[in-house]
């Protein structure tokens, strides 16, 4: 019993892992974005709003990817729940990842939008990093 215990710790932490990566690459292309809208809100042209949204693009991807590591860390984490109490709050960022890049309109709507997705990824990485640990000391 104990034995499929640890095999479930074992799994959940190679699922914040790799939830973790996503998380961290999303955070990276999101960074690199809010950079260049800020050089095209300060008129930077055309090229600069293509290299924007090239990073944006990166971003929406590595978010999916983010989304659906969070949904198997959040399948694992239950596995090992039941001894530990630990809980992933992660609703938020779910929620905001459907709708970060629909409508945008203006630079500046870009750029809050950018800075808004950048914090739920951000906090998003502070909660698994947070349960990982946790998963770490029962191991």
């Amino acid at each position: 019993m104990e034995d499929q215990f640890n095999k479930e710790i074992q799994e959940a932490i190679q699922a914040a892992n790799h939830a973790l990566a996503c998380l961290r690459q999303a955070d990276a292309y999101l960074q690199s974005a809010k950079n260049w809208g800020l050089f095209d809100m300060l008129g930077g042209g055309a090229l600069t709003t293509f290299f924007k949204h090239s990073k944006m693009d990166d971003a929406r991807y590595e978010m999916e990817r983010a989304k659906r590591a969070l949904q198997g860390f959040r399948k694992e984490l239950a596995d090992v729940d039941q001894r530990l109490h630990l809980s992933l709050e992660i609703g938020d960022f779910l929620t905001f990842a459907d709708y970060f890049f629909d409508g945008l309109i203006a630079d500046w709507l870009v750029q809050s939008k950018i800075q808004d997705a950048k914090a739920q990824v951000e906090n998003a990485i502070i909660q698994v990093r947070q349960i990982r640990e946790d998963l770490l000391r029962y191991r």
